[in-house]
């Protein structure tokens, strides 16, 4: 025999009650007269279950208002988070919730600001209650109060100004909540803006992040501010600056300008920054990325010819200027693994010791294989750097003359000659990119054969998939 109704209540089996109400909605009813129980954990229960309702529940409206009133504090707390969860036609409670801001028990005013966000339809009584309560005593209920006013959205207009307040509370947690909501507030966040510019100087990464978001949020309005703070002292300021710029996707040239400028900044963190924003900002920053790779050095140049492959196929005007830079000057094409292979590996030793030189190549390899994927140019380029000295860059060259396919046919000769190089790396990429080509002849066929047995598995299992992969392609056409 089944348990009863108030015993799944007394046990605080919500499942259960849950459960049976799903067969049967008409339990509802006998839930909401368990209110009125004499018996603590049944009353708790009930409202409990009647707040998991939602919507469903409406008809406990009034009963759970009473609740708000009794002497036992955890009674009141629940019949505060059940109306909340009930939802906007839980309205009328609004004014008994709007007192309770004021209650002794921090837990209730944390629930009563939550459930006033979850109803909204506030009242003017509601809102002047909400402001006030940013200056609880407890960061848990200021936090819980910035919330709700997010939640409201724009008739908490009026709330605009406190929480810009908010903004220097000593809790992160409240600043950060302040900043989300002067952005769900709408429109009349504009006022905001000079604000919200002064809080990207917080000293919490995460209030930074989220003042971030809602600049970047609010739209084209906070540009002009944007770019007054480009050159600022604080290098975390600038780097959020040119991070939100990034993000809104602003293209006007002048702008972008300005961006590019940062790219020369004293903080490496700042440069990164502005290499990712002209990334992110996409083919209308190509101009400029190639603009200022005659300009920048080092890692930075690194920077913008990954931005440049990020881009991808929009990217293609850049393709010249980075075959330029894919280039070995004095490199001989002809030779094999002998003495003067041997000398152009020290020679370029010699000119640039800390390999600076070799990690743009690597880079230029890298980016062409993202952006040149319908470029002959290219293709010869990349075959070209299957014999630069360095072999990190033999290898980026092999896989992104895979990612070319047939396109890369021209650069087979090389590719069979990289099987044999001391580098296993580069006879993996190699292998695989003789497989993505698809080009099935005598030559390639016993290269790779030569591979199955290589000292290195990874090789020996590339070698492998490549001839599937070129005996499938040769049976296409039987």
């Amino acid at each position: 025999m089944s348990a009863s109704l108030e015993i799944l209540l007394r046990d605080a089996r919500i499942d259960l009650v849950l459960a049976r109400i799903e067969k049967d909605e008409s339990i509802i009813d006998e839930v909401i007269n368990h209110i009125d129980s004499n018996i603590r954990s049944i009353k708790f229960n009930a409202i409990h279950v009647l707040g998991e309702l939602g919507e469903k529940s409406k008809n406990s409206i009034l009963k759970l208002r009473k609740c708000l009133e009794d002497d036992d504090w955890s009674i009141r707390r629940e019949a505060v988070r059940s109306l909340g969860k009930i939802g906007e036609i839980a309205k009328d409670a609004i004014p008994q919730l709007s007192i309770m801001l004021k209650d002794n028990e921090e837990s209730i005013r944390s629930e009563v600001a939550t459930s006033l966000g979850k109803i909204k339809n506030p009242t003017n009584e509601a809102i002047s209650s909400l402001i006030e309560a940013l200056n609880d005593n407890s960061e848990v209920v200021r936090t819980e109060v910035a919330k709700a006013l997010g939640e409201i959205g724009p008739d908490a207009y009026e709330a605009i100004s406190f929480l810009m307040n908010s903004l220097k509370d000593i809790s992160w947690t409240v600043r950060t909540s302040s900043a989300q909501s002067i952005s769900q507030i709408g429109k009349g966040s504009i006022k905001a803006i000079p604000s919200l510019i002064k809080a990207l100087e917080d000293k919490d990464w995460r209030v930074r992040f989220r003042v971030s978001n809602t600049l970047a949020e609010l739209g084209k309005e906070v540009v002009p501010d944007l770019i007054k703070i480009l050159y600022h002292k604080d290098k975390f300021v600038r780097k959020c600056a040119v991070d939100i710029l990034g993000e809104m996707k602003i293209t006007d040239l002048k702008i972008l300008e300005n961006i590019s400028e940062l790219l020369h900044d004293r903080a490496e963190i700042v440069r990164g920054k502005a290499a990712d924003a002209l990334r992110v900002i996409g083919k209308e920053a190509v101009p400029t990325l190639i603009k200022k790779l005659d300009s920048v050095k080092g890692k930075t140049k690194n920077l913008l010819i990954s931005a440049l492959g990020g881009i991808g196929l929009e990217a293609k005007e850049a393709i010249p200027t980075i075959i330029n830079l894919l280039k070995t000057p004095g490199l001989d094409l002809s030779r094999e693994f002998t003495f003067r292979s041997f000398w152009f590996g020290f020679d370029s030793f010699r000119k640039d010791p800390l390999g600076r030189k070799a990690s743009l190549r690597v880079e230029a390899a890298r980016a062409l294989g993202k952006i040149a994927l319908n470029s002959e140019e290219a293709a010869v380029a990349l075959g070209e750097a299957l014999y630069d000295p360095k072999k990190i860059v033999r290898r980026e060259a092999a896989l992104s003359l895979g990612k070319l396919g047939s396109l890369a046919k021209i650069t087979i000769p090389s590719l069979i000659k990289s099987l044999k190089d001391k580098n296993p790396d580069v006879r993996w990429r190699a292998s695989e990119a003789l497989g993505s080509i698809g080009v099935n002849t005598e030559d390639v066929i016993t290269g790779l054969n030569n591979l199955i047995h290589d000292e290195c598995d990874f090789v020996c299992e590339s070698a492998i998939n490549a001839l599937d992969d070129l005996t499938e392609e040769e049976q296409k056409y039987y």
